[in-house]
């Protein structure tokens, strides 16, 4: 991905350091589980930053400042290559391509309507439905009527004070759009080489997004602080995360790392709380914690089984 020796990440023949060596090696310094725990906060903190943005633009044009500036920083760093594709690559990518924006954006759509912590919990029913479904044990049956006593607790039954019925919708589809991504992922990586699979997504979402983003958008986009904060929520929930994730997942077991990311929407809350001043009602904790015990459940199970 960089340019630099591995046995030589100081660049000593120099007397220079080499940035990305230093970089590399103050992630090596990090345990795998704080690796991940960093790229968790690093999505929310970025889907922070993006709810703050919809006071300004709205959220298909801050999805697409999200995934432009995404795709641009990996086109550069795994430009994929096109030559010798087959058809079947070329639907694979633009599948994956399509689904990765289709999901950023009913997310966007549920965020503007939901609590953070609520958003991300209803949306991680999406991996927590792959991980059941790659199981087939009986005890998913306890993790599906955990996750769905917590969508129970969510739903505004008979009022809808922070809570709505669209919001709700919107973050089921990018549920929905979640599940997808992940077969998606695995097929696009059993046909790109590297990171050229996600490169062509994103290159591939943009294009998909840009005709949305850019009308709703219009002149805002190009406005000069709007434009860098949009760069900054690329960067923490894509290019950030994504770098951490792949140097812990080289150092740590997949089933810890997926236990881990089971603590998402709690971390969500957690920064709705602290960034966004959303609080949430005791009976929405509850809520997210039935969800988040499910997901790590069903994580376990599927691993195990």
């Amino acid at each position: 991905m960089t340019a630099f020796a591995l046995d030589d990440p100081f660049n000593r023949g120099s007397g220079l350091p080499r940035p990305g060596g230093l970089l590399r090696t103050a992630a090596d310094s990090v345990p795998p589980s704080g690796l991940v725990l960093l790229a968790i906060f690093s999505v929310q903190l970025g889907a922070g930053f993006a709810k703050e943005l919809f006071a300004a633009l709205p959220p298909s044009a801050v999805v697409f400042l999200r995934i432009a500036s995404g795709a641009l920083i990996m086109a550069a760093v795994a430009w994929p290559r096109l030559k010798g594709m087959s058809w079947r690559d070329w639907a694979v990518g633009l599948a994956f391509g399509a689904t990765l924006a289709l999901m950023n954006l009913t997310f966007y759509e549920a965020l503007a309507r939901l609590p953070m912590g609520i958003a991300v919990a209803i949306e991680f029913l999406g991996p927590l439905g792959v991980a059941v479904a790659a199981s087939r044990r009986r005890l998913d049956l306890l993790w599906v009527s955990l996750a769905g006593l917590g969508i129970a607790l969510l739903a505004p039954w008979g009022q809808a004070e922070t809570v709505s019925w669209v919001g709700i919708g919107f973050a089921l589809a990018a549920g929905a759009c979640w599940a997808a991504y992940i077969l998606l992922s695995a097929a696009a990586g059993q046909r790109f080489p590297g990171t050229s699979g996600l490169a062509f997504a994103m290159i591939a979402s943009a294009v998909f997004i840009a005709p949305v983003g850019v009308t709703t958008g219009g002149a805002d986009l190009l406005q000069p602080e709007l434009l860098l904060i949009g760069i900054g929520v690329g960067l923490l929930s894509s290019v950030i995360p994504y770098s951490l994730e792949l140097q812990a997942l080289r150092r740590m077991p997949k089933r810890v790392f997926g236990i881990l990311m089971s603590l998402e929407p709690a971390a969500a809350a957690l920064v709705g709380v602290l960034v966004l001043g959303e609080l949430l009602h005791l009976q929405q904790w509850a809520a997210i914690l039935c969800i988040v015990a499910a997901s790590l459940g069903a994580t376990r199970t599927a691993r195990s089984g």
